[in-house]
């Protein structure tokens, strides 16, 4: 009987322990329904059913079908973060109560634990030492172990802990400067300013990181090196299943993803830069996320489906006039909202103040540089259509290799740019068919549309009317408008056989 009674008083008070818990989450529906869910299998004696499966699909919504933890590591992410919360639960709010509950590694089955007696005495209840039991000028005793633990785990102890760290590293900081002195550089023509150096091992640029990655640096399609994962906090890695990416002449970067809640800190030199983040998922819900940059917003209710119009599309945001904080780190928080982050890489260059780098594509497989310097990416961000192997001499530029292929077909583009700014459009052309010895005819045998974000920039064009056959033709477009979603999605659509692009450049028209 009375082993009965003390085991109904067990689950009684496990029951309210949970229910505490589940209170204090009702800020965090992700975790308060994950936690609800645990606790009902729990109590119902089917800790058997607590599975990754079952919990992705009647608790986040996965389809029972298609659902593969391979692709999708939703139940590990969220009851990652669930630990995270329990752990700050009890170091705080819960710190004294009889019972904690914790989810151990490798399980998805709670445990429910009593702190030791003597922790929480020495918590609440110092001991005192009477005074006739004091011995003048004696030695004070020395602390018990519990005692030790107890103020460890006090937020108060370690934020004056953290304090002094910081006095002593300004201190340390400052003497440093203070032998060392300080470099000035000319900022401008008419301004000089002090030259920071930013914290240990700061970079100035180009930073190329593979978030998940971890082996040897690995070169793109236009020879820029990216380096593996580093500089991060939280989340986990993992590896992308080997499905086809659209939009990118790179896959390399959609290899492999940082997920969970995760941050970058990076070490900067002051300076501008530009900002590229790179995105893909193999999820069809277009569940949210949000983006911060130094403790600021700079992705709201973001989500990659609805960015890239669909999965297994590359996705890639572009933001200029970004600096290091105060502290010489640029500070990048990812955290879940509707779901779990998910990032493929960071890219960080030295930034014109103002304006996005230009960006210049020629419609081949290989990078090259024109007659200025200007350095042409290998195509990329296309949807459809076909990229010709072949090579063609052409007349009427200065850089016949830069427009000497083509893509052709009915197909688009999705160029990344930053929404706040207008842009300049230029285009190149060439007739490598009809006309030439290739195909008799030339008039009225190739015509096509050119649109850009639904507005129409070329109507009926057709390249032999203007410019003949194997002659370099140009067309510029200003003041154009990016998307919400930050992109210039551009059209090829044919009217009379396939429609053709040689080159693409996009530049940023500035304020």
């Amino acid at each position: 009987m009375v082993t009965g009674m003390n085991e109904q008083k067990r689950i009684e008070d496990e029951r309210a322990e949970l229910e505490a818990v589940a209170s204090a989450l009702t800020s965090s529906p992700r975790l308060h329904r994950l936690l609800r869910y645990i606790g009902e299998r729990y109590f119902a004696g089917q800790e058997d059913q607590l599975l990754e499966y079952n919990i992705a699909t009647e608790v986040f919504g996965r389809s029972k079908t298609a659902f593969d933890s391979g692709r999708d590591a939703i139940a590990r992410v969220e009851t990652h973060r669930l630990r995270k919360r329990l752990k700050e639960y009890y170091a705080g709010e819960g710190l004294d109560h009889k019972l904690h509950l914790m989810l151990p590694p490798g399980s998805y089955a709670p445990v429910f634990i009593t702190p030791r007696r003597e922790e929480v005495r020495a918590e609440s209840e110092p001991e005192v030492i009477p005074p006739d039991q004091a011995t003048p000028l004696a030695a004070p005793p020395a602390e018990s172990p519990a005692r030790i633990r107890a103020a460890l785990r006090n937020p108060f102890v370690w934020a004056l802990f953290s304090l002094c760290l910081i006095l002593i590293a300004v201190g340390i900081y400052h003497f440093l400067r203070h032998h060392e002195g300080t470099s000035s550089a000319l900022s401008d023509s008419t301004t000089t300013a002090p030259q920071q150096n930013g914290p240990p091992g700061s970079l100035s640029g180009p930073v190329r990181i593979m978030c998940g990655y971890q082996g040897n640096p690995r070169t793109d399609s236009a020879g820029r090196v990216w380096e593996a994962d580093k500089y991060f906090n939280g989340g986990g890695n993992w590896r992308r299943p080997d499905t086809p990416v659209a939009r990118t002449s790179d896959p390399l970067l959609f290899e492999y993803w940082r997920t969970g809640d995760f941050a970058y800190d990076i070490p900067l030199k002051p300076g501008t830069y530009e900002l590229h983040l790179y995105f893909v998922t193999n999820d069809e819900n277009l569940e949210t996320f949000s983006v911060s940059l130094n403790g600021q917003p700079l992705l709201r209710g973001f989500s990659v489906n609805a960015d890239a119009l669909g999965s297994n599309i590359a996705d890639e945001r572009v933001f200029h006039d970004v600096s290091p904080a105060r502290d010489g780190y640029m500070h990048l928080d990812f955290t879940s909202e509707r779901a779990a982050p998910a990032l493929s890489a960071i890219e960080i260059l030295p930034g014109t103040p103002h304006k996005m780098l230009p960006l210049r594509m020629t419609m081949q497989q290989v990078a090259l540089t024109d007659h200025q310097g200007n350095l042409w990416r290998p195509d990329s961000y296309y949807m459809n259509g076909i990229l010709s192997n072949e090579r063609h001499t052409l007349t009427g530029t200065s850089d016949p290799d830069l427009f000497a292929s083509e893509r052709y077909g009915h197909f688009t583009y999705a160029l990344p740019a930053d929404p706040r700014d207008r842009y300049t459009l230029i285009l190149h052309f060439a007739e490598f068919y009809y006309g030439s010895r290739a195909a008799s005819g030339g008039e009225g045998n190739r015509v096509f549309h050119v649109m850009a974000n639904g507005q129409m920039l070329l109507e009926n064009f057709d390249i032999y009317k203007e410019g003949g056959s194997m002659h370099s033709l140009t067309k510029s477009f200003s003041h154009l408008r990016p998307t919400s979603q930050g992109k210039i999605n551009l059209t090829f659509e044919p009217v009379t056989n396939n429609a053709t692009i040689s080159g693409i450049e996009l530049i940023d028209e500035g304020q």
